[in-house]
């Protein structure tokens, strides 16, 4: 059965979001539309990375839920029959701006982790490339491919995709130039939605 599923998201550390991009409010809107597995964004921002280690626990491998105390709190503010177990994907969003054959690229890369100690690898390999701290969604002068070795490094479980097509001037899809699987993990293309709703969480491969 399918499930709907959202990981292009970013918290209250990114640039012109909202101040109420927490994960309670998360939660409360993303039970209200539907979505059975959510990202929680910008895991490269030490700030948030602090809040996520105290609101979410481990539900299932390699997903989270909010804590049974924020979970009943958010459970009251959602309409019975919206009310659904929603669970997080650790998730961070990475601006790629490098040249390429004489050609600039900019590329945004979505990239999916199992668990916090992961996060904490890549943070690191990351933190010696450029700023992570100033944005949830930092900007680094690293090819997407580099970025890519990186994420394979530090988990053979991890997922890196362009979260969108491409910024005007700058696509990331073009004819025979498309980014290709790697390795044991793999670039894959944007996920699908479907449009359907399950009683039980999902489980990921």
């Amino acid at each position: 059965m399918g499930f709907i599923a959202d990981f292009h998201i970013h918290s209250h550390f990114s640039r012109a979001t909202s101040r109420d991009l927490i994960p309670e409010d998360l939660s409360f809107w993303a039970q209200k539309k539907g979505i059975a597995l959510i990202g929680t964004g910008d895991f490269t921002h030490p700030g948030w990375l602090k809040e996520l280690r105290e609101k979410l626990v481990e539900a299932e491998a390699g997903v989270f839920r909010l804590r049974p105390d924020l979970e009943k709190s958010v459970e009251r503010r959602v309409p019975p029959s919206c009310k659904a177990p929603l669970r997080f994907l650790l998730s961070g969003e990475i601006s790629c701006i490098y040249k390429r054959g004489d050609k600039t690229r900019k590329i945004h890369n979505l990239v999916l982790l199992p668990d916090f100690e992961t996060v904490k690898r890549l943070n690191q390999r990351l933190d010696r490339i450029g700023n992570i701290v100033s944005d949830g969604r930092p900007i680094l002068g690293l090819d997407s491919r580099d970025l890519l070795e990186i994420v394979l490094e530090v988990s053979d479980r991890a997922f890196l995709f362009p979260p969108i097509s491409g910024l005007p001037g700058f696509p990331c899809l073009v004819q025979n130039q498309v980014l290709t699987r790697s390795r044991s993990a793999s670039v894959i293309s944007p996920l699908t939605s479907m449009p359907s709703r399950q009683a039980s969480p999902p489980t990921l491969p």
